[in-house]
């Protein structure tokens, strides 16, 4: 196992979902049929959206139980597959994550925020979507900053995803979370005000 905090480990050499959770914390990256690949370098306005994200989340969740987790918990998702979603939640219920390590029991919901890069948005619409419904992951939500667009996905019986709800500029209440509304319309608000230069 990868137990030295200085140990990176070299290109194309394969690891088991144990050796990349014993990686140190500040080694980033996500495994990929064995292999270690990296992961999109999150901008300060992706970081603004998963926090405004959680902290939606967390004051629904406040009261009823469940849990919000970020990025950098690691879920095993196949027998050679790690991934670390942006924001990961289990709603109230009986089902919960390891406090401590590999994480292997799906979240209800998985959040992703989708990167600019063709590389990092064929990740996040592509290869996660089928990560996630294999893993058993109910709900995926995209959150699209460069188009706004928020899109939810829905595993069905099949265990496929189909779109279960959408929006643009309008609030939107997420199937599985009653009585959560978001305000999409403030979220892409506040980004907007992030991304106008002050001088222009």
């Amino acid at each position: 196992m990868l137990r030295s905090m200085n140990v990176q480990p070299p290109a194309h050499v394969e690891l088991s979902l144990d050796e990349w959770a014993a990686m140190d914390e500040d080694e980033e990256g996500e495994l990929v049929d064995g292999i270690l690949v990296e992961e999109e370098m999150p901008s300060y306005a992706h970081e603004m959206i998963a926090s405004w994200l959680h902290h939606a989340l967390r004051a629904w969740l406040a009261g009823r139980g469940g849990f919000v987790g970020g990025s950098a918990a690691k879920f095993a998702v196949a027998p050679r597959r790690g991934r670390k979603p942006d924001i990961s939640v289990y709603l109230p219920g009986e089902r919960k994550p390891q406090a401590r390590g590999l994480v292997d029991v799906p979240p209800d919901i998985v959040i992703e925020i989708v990167s600019p890069t063709p590389r990092d948005e064929r990740r996040d619409r592509i290869e996660k979507v089928a990560d996630y419904a294999r893993f058993g992951v109910k709900w995926y939500w995209l959150v699209d900053p460069s188009f706004r667009t928020f899109e939810i996905l829905e595993r069905g019986e099949d265990g496929r995803y189909a779109h279960a709800a959408a929006a643009t500029d309008a609030p939107l209440e997420p199937p599985g979370c009653d009585g959560l509304v978001l305000d999409i319309p403030g979220l892409w608000a506040e980004l907007t005000r992030l991304e106008n230069d002050p001088e222009s």
